[in-house]
């Protein structure tokens, strides 16, 4: 392989970790939202759930400032999605709210199982060729898991309506992220 091929495939996967961290940004903003918008309705519906949300804001926003890091550091700007998933995290915050404990635990379990599954790829197709993606994203992993297993617990049950609410927020997740990445 000449010297010109081996840079412009490092050059295609700096491209694509670049890519990766704007969508991973934009989807942390989501989830803040998401966590914003449900702290709205339980401060008035269900105060003790508002500790444990606050807590995975918190850690939401630390995740997106690890991305925000690496995105300057790249002089690379935030995702064209970024809105979207403000504003759609926002809402979904809000009406999941109020359908109280089980929904917030379904859609945290939901966003977080796909959040995990993309976050695995993601480091499988940037292992040794980007190591400072793979190092951002390592560096949320745990969160990530210890709000889904933390949210599997609340959102057990056989309840219909919660599968259907896990299966909406799934495929919204995946069609966020297929979205920010053509963006």
């Amino acid at each position: 392989m000449t010297n010109m091929m081996v840079e412009a495939s490092l050059s295609q996967t700096v491209e694509l970790g670049s890519r990766i961290l704007r969508v991973n940004h934009a989807g942390e903003q989501g989830a803040i939202c998401i966590y914003t918008g449900q702290l709205l309705v339980t401060r008035l519906t269900a105060p003790p759930l508002c500790t444990e949300l606050e807590a995975f804001r918190e850690d939401e926003r630390q995740h997106k400032q690890i991305f925000q890091n690496e995105l300057l550091v790249r002089g690379v700007r935030r995702c064209r999605s970024y809105w979207l998933c403000a504003a759609g995290g926002f809402v979904l915050g809000v009406v999941t709210g109020l359908f109280g404990r089980r929904a917030i635990a379904a859609t945290t379990l939901a966003v977080e199982r796909t959040v995990l599954r993309h976050l695995a790829w993601q480091i499988g197709v940037l292992r040794d060729k980007d190591l400072a993606a793979v190092v951002a994203i390592e560096a949320i992993i745990a969160d990530e898991r210890e709000h889904h297993d933390l949210s599997a617990d609340a959102a057990q049950g056989r309840n219909i309506l919660l599968r259907v609410l896990i299966a909406v927020v799934s495929l919204s997740t995946e069609a966020v992220i297929w979205l920010g990445m053509r963006m």
